[in-house]
């Protein structure tokens, strides 16, 4: 009887292992996400990436490097931008294995960069320096290959944010913008305070003042109205990385980069564009959200029963998913480091270390 239960259990476990484990508390069956270690090539840190599709991913960090590859993540091919090797890239945006933009920071006004590849990465042309001695650039977003912004923190009570119309060179949009809250700045933490959605609708996630915002537009950056969102701000504090799966439905995430309030790492959720948003269940991560992505992004991939399933990344507080929008979170354990999120699709899906280089394949 003992050997039968015995051999009972361990069938048990492995039809656990095969089909997915229990989670500890939920009281149903969920399937784990998969992860699988890639060798990215480098060991300077990666800070943002970027799925152009299943096989196509680009991914950027310290010491000026990029790192991209055209098989699913099999092999990397890790490389340094010449001049750019004191530089982090905060943020990048890849149209194809040739098509590529990266943006820059430094100790330096003039280290805030563009740069833009037409030819897989083997030349780079700067196509914006920025001149503003108090001007950040925390990251960029694109509707298509000639049509983006990038944002910085504001300056004298309005950002500086940029567009281009054409690829290729980059105006003031100042004067589209709303004015800036005191102290208002965004987190260039996986260059994710901005994304895009559709031909003309974009976000920016702002903190750093007494309120943490939203600034939208629906007409590509011509105009802009600023929410407030429940997240904590403060000059360390606010909302880090947002998404949006559709026109009206998004996740913003936030939280404290100060050490000693390691327990406000939050997200919330808008069914109206950013004009309102609900505090989600508590994650199971700690310190502030650098980066989150939907698995299914936007309509590009059809598995509704994945439309609300979100990744969350929050450094040395952990990573997390959940499988509706915020009400029910699980952690993705031993995930520590990890600044950024991107998928192509469910079954590809990528993180990206921080500190180490390192690069996980994530499937769902």
């Amino acid at each position: 009887m003992l050997y039968k239960s015995l051999l009972r259990l361990v069938a048990s476990l492995w039809l656990c292992a095969v089909c997915g484990a229990q989670e500890p508390g939920s009281g149903t069956q969920v399937e784990r996400p998969r992860l699988i270690p890639q060798n990215s090539g480098t060991t300077s840190g990666l800070i943002a990436v970027w799925a152009v599709n299943e096989n196509v991913v680009w991914a950027c960090g310290r010491n000026g490097t990029y790192t991209v590859t055209t098989d699913g993540g099999r092999t990397w091919n890790a490389h340094v931008v010449p001049g750019a090797e004191t530089l982090q890239f905060r943020d990048v945006q890849a149209f194809s294995d040739k098509i590529a933009y990266l943006l820059s920071i430094g100790n330096n006004p003039t280290d805030f960069r563009i740069y833009k590849t037409e030819d897989g990465g083997a030349t780079w042309r700067i196509q914006f320096v920025n001149q503003n001695p108090q001007a950040f650039y925390d990251a960029f977003a694109f509707w298509t290959e000639t049509r983006g912004i990038a944002h910085s923190d504001s300056v004298n009570g309005g950002f500086p944010d940029r567009r281009t119309l054409d690829g290729m060179t980059w105006h003031s949009i100042r004067n589209n913008m709303p004015p800036a809250l005191p102290g208002e700045a965004s987190f260039a933490s996986s260059g994710t305070c901005v994304t895009t959605e559709g031909e003309n609708n974009a976000w920016i996630a702002t903190g750093g003042s007494a309120i943490a915002r939203v600034l939208a537009t629906t007409d590509g950056g011509n105009t802009w109205n600023a929410y407030d969102t429940p997240l904590l701000s403060r000059p360390t504090a606010g909302a880090f990385t947002i998404a949006f799966r559709d026109a009206l439905h998004g996740i913003v995430g936030g939280g404290d980069l100060d050490p000693n309030y390691p327990d406000n790492a939050r997200t919330a959720v808008s069914q109206d564009g950013g004009k309102t948003w609900t505090i989600t269940n508590r994650p199971p991560v700690t310190g502030a959200i650098y980066g989150l992505s939907y698995v299914r992004r936007n309509n590009d991939y059809k598995d509704w029963r994945l439309k609300d399933t979100v990744v969350i990344t929050a450094d040395n507080g952990g990573a997390a998913w959940t499988p509706d929008e915020g009400k029910t979170w699980y952690p993705l354990r031993n995930v520590i480091g990890y600044w950024g999120v991107a998928f192509a699709n469910p079954q590809a899906g990528w993180l990206v270390n921080g500190t180490t280089g390192s690069i996980l394949k994530i499937s769902f």
